[in-house]
């Protein structure tokens, strides 16, 4: 069915009457497109740069998560096909940074581009070669290295021999909190035994910690998932194993929809009296926890980290 853009195909965006389909439209629409703008931006954080897409949504359905917020909330999975054009841009902006001059959090030595901003690669691996052929660019890149989170165990990825230029990040929440809201995803168990089998395959592998959602009793069931990753990783994993810690922000427009599909998620995602709102840059409404108190909840899990996981290295939390 030919459209003109995948930002709006009637059948799918610009309609939260969507909300009964919400999974379901992940399971029969796959949208192909061509990415007309190529453009790599700085990001600074996570990564150094921010590479363009070669796809846009997912099949998974986390409660949480911001792109269906931009696409009139229906999220499937959107491949882009000309690929060869995406990779060839990512090359030129490589060779005009050149040698990176000094350390900083993103890589003491490497450029770092995010290569999965507004998809999960692993679950876009499963759809399309993309993801194999953005690995054998990096591995031929000595400056520079690709980024990637994902919840999808992808076991197929362990066969693309990234030689150590593509960083996986395993996103991580307790088991109990995750089976709530990482809706389709890859059980938390099946995520931490998969991180020594991709430290064996040449990937380096940090984990996401996020988003961290605060409730009653949240800090011990943190505890539990720590002392889990240290059960399940080896000396090796964790001499090169970092963290990053992102707390949940979330968004009225999305609390609204999931109302319609996964009320229980609201639950622990919508929680008023403890989280107060910012008008996103694209005029949103975003929640996030009062700022006097996520600063103390920030550092209750850098500390629980420090005590229970101490070879784990925080790049930032916020």
């Amino acid at each position: 069915m030919p459209v003109e853009s995948h930002w709006r195909i009637p059948e799918l965006h610009g309609d939260e009457t969507n909300v009964d389909r919400w999974v379901r439209i992940k399971r029969e629409a796959l949208v192909l497109g061509v990415k007309k703008s190529l453009t790599t931006r700085v990001n600074g954080r996570s990564a150094d740069f921010i590479a363009p897409s070669t796809a846009n949504g997912c099949a998974m359905a986390c409660a949480y998560c911001y792109v269906p917020r931009r696409k009139g909330y229906s999220n499937p999975i959107t491949v882009f096909a000309n690929i060869e054009k995406i990779l060839a841009h990512v090359q030129r902006h490589v060779a005009k940074q050149g040698v990176k001059p000094e350390p900083n959090q993103c890589d003491p030595r490497s450029w770092v581009y995010d290569v999965g901003e507004n998809s999960d690669c692993s679950v876009d691996a499963e759809v399309s070669g993309n993801v194999d052929d953005l690995v054998a660019l990096f591995r031929g890149l000595p400056t520079a290295k690709a980024s990637f989170a994902t919840k999808h165990v992808n076991r197929r990825l362990l066969t693309l021999d990234p030689q150590g230029r593509t960083r996986v990040r395993f996103s991580l929440m307790p088991a109990r909190v995750a089976k709530l809201l990482d809706i389709r995803t890859s059980p938390v168990p099946d995520r931490l035994a998969a991180i020594d089998d991709f430290v064996a395959a040449g990937y380096e592998v940090h984990v996401n910690l996020s988003p961290v959602v605060v409730h009653e009793g949240w800090l011990p069931l943190w505890a539990e998932l720590l002392d889990q990753l240290g059960d399940a990783t080896s000396a090796a994993t964790k001499a090169q194993l970092q963290a990053e810690v992102i707390f949940l922000t979330h968004e009225e427009n999305l609390h609204r929809v999931n109302l319609g599909w996964h009320p229980k998620a609201e639950d622990l995602l919508w929680r008023p009296a403890m989280q107060e709102t910012k008008r996103s840059q694209s005029g949103g409404l975003n929640v996030r926890y009062r700022s006097g108190d996520k600063a103390r909840y920030v550092q209750q899990l850098l500390e629980l980290i420090a005590e229970r996981a101490p070879y784990l290295d925080v790049r930032y939390a916020f």
